[in-house]
């Protein structure tokens, strides 16, 4: 379990990011939606920013934020907790020089989990890519949501739940159904939800991104951004198959290596190509008309 503090009342570093118009309405009303009571859900491509977002809004509530990863081993006992252990207390008393008294204690250790900590405390929870756990798992946030409890079931506890704190929010992530991983998930869940896809981003908010990740000037990273803009809708495909990450890794690579961002560059060409070729083959099956069809958008940049 990761819980995030705010160090300091100065801005981040990409705050600037999201200043731009699409995240700034995005950013709003997530927030109106949580301070309502209900949950957020950010559902996108890998590589979007759907985590960086997440724990930017949970922070935006000045409450402690629980960072969550799901994934297939996850277990009840990781979300509300288990006895862990034992503890042991040895007493020798002495006291009297011809009598000694032994009393030997042995107890169980209780280690809370980190939805039992994040609902008793009223902390924002999120949840990235909660639909790499298995939908028995992810049960226990149904009535999280809906009854207000947290059901201690299987837990040894003397208790059978714990009341939901006023402040507790959840801030869910996933990447679409048919990524590698990924369980279908109940609709019970998904309809207590509001579900913001983040697979239609402005230009304006990609090219912020890239310029942020990777400290690149604006007019390269706009032309960076377009072409795999260009590439995509080449495709016939409704998938999208190249996400924001790609941008952002060329965008990167040029930086680090300076390789200049000129469509006429061979170095620049070979970056393009490596970093978009496979996706594109994906698509087409057909060798030459991958390469035709990047090179002939990277050499317009």
């Amino acid at each position: 379990m990761s819980v995030l503090k705010q160090s300091s009342n100065r801005p981040s570093t990409n705050q600037h990011v999201y200043d731009q118009p699409f995240f700034k309405s995005l950013i709003r009303r997530s927030l109106n939606y949580l301070s309502a009571g209900y949950p957020v859900h950010y559902t996108g491509p890998s590589g979007i920013g759907k985590t960086t977002l997440a724990i930017h809004v949970a922070k935006q509530r000045n409450k402690p934020v629980t960072l969550l990863s799901g994934n297939k081993d996850l277990t009840n006992d990781d979300l509300i907790g288990a006895y862990k252990g034992y503890s042991r207390k040895k007493l020798n008393d002495n006291f009297v020089r011809t009598v000694q008294k032994i009393e030997e204690n042995v107890t169980e250790d209780w280690v809370s989990g980190h939805l039992y900590e994040a609902v008793k405390h009223g902390h924002t929870l999120v949840y990235d890519e909660f639909t790499r756990s298995s939908p028995e798992t992810n049960n226990l946030f149904l009535s999280v949501l809906e009854e207000k409890i947290l059901p201690l079931y299987g837990s040894k506890s003397k208790d059978s739940h714990v009341r939901v704190h006023p402040d507790f929010r959840v801030i869910f992530t996933s990447n679409p159904a048919e990524y590698i991983g990924v369980y279908d998930t109940q609709d019970a869940l998904m309809d207590r939800m509001i579900s913001i896809p983040l697979n239609a981003m402005s230009l304006e908010a990609e090219v912020a991104v890239v310029m942020e990740r990777t400290k690149m000037k604006q007019k390269k990273a706009e032309a960076i951004v377009r072409f795999v803009r260009e590439v995509k809708k080449s495709m016939d495909e409704k998938e999208d198959f190249l996400s924001l990450r790609a941008s952002i890794m060329i965008a990167d690579i040029a930086e680090k290596t300076s390789v200049r961002v000129d469509g006429k560059d061979e170095a620049f060409q070979n970056l393009c190509l490596d970093m978009t070729y496979f996706s594109v083959l994906s698509m087409t099956k057909d060798e030459e008309k991958a390469r035709e069809i990047i090179l002939d958008h990277c050499k317009k940049v």
